[in-house]
């Protein structure tokens, strides 16, 4: 349960205790949601005398399980902001007569008072919206934003919470249609992944539209986001400024440096060649630069590759390491060494590149790499390959680690045993598999044990 949704449920529990009416935030709807699910639960379970007393609290009214006093509730209770929030809920309510009266409630609230509605309520709303009944109050409130983008733009910046501010966005653009200045500045400034494309492409779209403008350009290409960096980089063909995306061409993001390849080619340039005279100082190559050689795709790079998986950066040599995997080039030999690396990320790229290749790897050079002493990255790749290669070096590992200190690598040599994949693979009637069994019986039932005991050849 989160923390937000036992907010609601402990202010349902004070109500009725006899505690004060619920003060809590419209911008956060699982509070309302959580208050509403555990009034309805007490009043159920309740006596008689507590449902008669809750009937007199306007709050609780609102979500007793009679139908016929949460619409009395609708009719006759206080329009407080606790309420218009509670009215929210009962639009989507499974009683007909209490949806159409709450229905009606929340049609007058936004045409009497729409700014303070679409602050207050959008956020409640749009989460009720996913109910059977919810489609009516969302299409209202989606509408009403529609006819007022002002009121939608103001939505951008008086609320916090997600939902709301993805409906603002949509109709802030179709609707209002800022600027391209105004759109690159806040995909620069955001931090919600979808808005942030909604304001990229919408400055993409308006810089189509209206010609390009240097400074929503500039914008964009300082973002922190890579989605908006990349629309930035994009739209540097359109600014007649395609030489500035080789600067790209080493971002640390994949998806910007794939644009800068394109837009860099636009103007004539070779991204290929820019990247070759990059390794005229090795020792200052930076991560993006090895990786996007290695996206260009040839194979013959390769050798400019293998001498970096030494360099003294761990980023350039995980990315070595990822560049040698993609371009086909990273032989078991060369790469096995790289378990014992000291950075995780240069051992996760290894493993990766091993997999393929597990079932011909020495099991007794991973077995080694499962040692207590050895670092956890280390270890937990060797028992990933270990696992790859199934049968009789997979059950030997799990086993090993099944009380192992590190809770992640047990709870992984767990799942092995219990999978039993190993089961078909493993020599038949063979003593040390049976030793193996009897060390994790306490895996399975007395039935399981049995069966798998005879399934590899063993007394059960």
């Amino acid at each position: 349960m989160s923390g937000h949704a036992e907010t609601g449920r402990a202010a349902a529990r004070l109500l009725l205790d006899g505690g004060a009416a619920p003060v809590l935030p419209s911008g956060d709807p699982a509070c309302w949601t959580a208050f509403d699910e555990e009034i309805r639960d007490r009043l159920r379970r309740g006596p008689l005398s507590g449902a008669s007393r809750a009937a007199s609290l306007p709050e609780a009214a609102l979500c007793h399980p009679d139908g016929r006093t949460r619409e009395a509730a609708l009719a006759h209770g206080p329009r407080t902001p606790a309420f218009w929030q509670l009215a929210v809920i009962r639009c989507a309510d499974w009683a007909e007569p209490v949806r159409l009266r709450a229905r009606a409630l929340l049609a007058e609230r936004l045409r009497a008072e729409p700014g303070d509605a679409l602050r207050t309520l959008t956020p409640l709303v749009l989460r009720t919206g996913r109910r059977a009944e919810g489609a009516w109050a969302l299409g209202l409130v989606t509408a009403a934003c529609e006819a007022r983008p002002d009121l939608a733009a103001a939505l951008l910046d008086g609320t916090r919470d997600t939902a709301t501010r993805r409906l603002a966005a949509r109709v802030v653009v179709a609707g209002r249609r800022p600027g391209a200045r105004e759109l690159a500045r806040r995909a620069a400034s955001e931090s919600d992944p979808v808005v942030c494309r909604l304001w990229s492409e919408a400055a993409l779209a308006s810089m189509a539209a209206d010609g390009a403008d240097d400074a929503a350009v500039d914008t964009l290409l300082g973002a922190r986001a890579p989605m908006v960096r990349a629309a930035g980089v994009t739209a540097l063909r359109r600014a007649g400024r395609t030489g500035e995306a080789a600067g790209a061409l080493t971002d640390r993001s994949a998806l910007v440096r794939a644009c800068a390849r394109w837009a860099y080619a636009q103007g004539g340039g070779d991204a290929h060649a820019r990247y070759l005279r990059l390794w005229a100082d090795p020792a200052s190559l930076g991560p993006g630069a090895v990786a996007g050689l290695a996206e260009c795709g040839r194979r013959e790079d390769a050798a400019l590759l293998r001498p970096l998986l030494a360099h003294a950066s761990a980023a350039v040599r995980a990315r070595a390491v990822a560049g040698l995997r993609s371009l086909e080039c990273a032989p078991p030999a060369l790469v096995l060494p790289l378990l014992d690396d000291p950075s995780p990320a240069v051992v996760r790229e290894a493993t990766g590149a091993l997999l393929p290749h597990a079932a011909a790897l020495p099991a007794g050079e991973l077995a080694r790499r499962l040692a207590p002493d050895r670092p956890t990255p280390v270890r937990r790749a060797a028992f990933r390959l270990l696992r790859a290669r199934g049968g009789l070096d997979q059950l030997r590992a799990a086993v090993a680690l099944l009380a192992d200190e590190d809770p992640g690598l047990r709870g992984n040599a767990e799942s092995a045993v219990q999978l039993r994949r190993w089961v078909h693979e493993v020599p038949q009637r063979n003593a040390e598999v049976g030793e193996l069994l009897d060390a994790c019986a306490h895996l399975f039932s007395d039935y399981v044990m049995a069966s798998t005991r005879r399934r590899v050849g063993l007394p059960g």
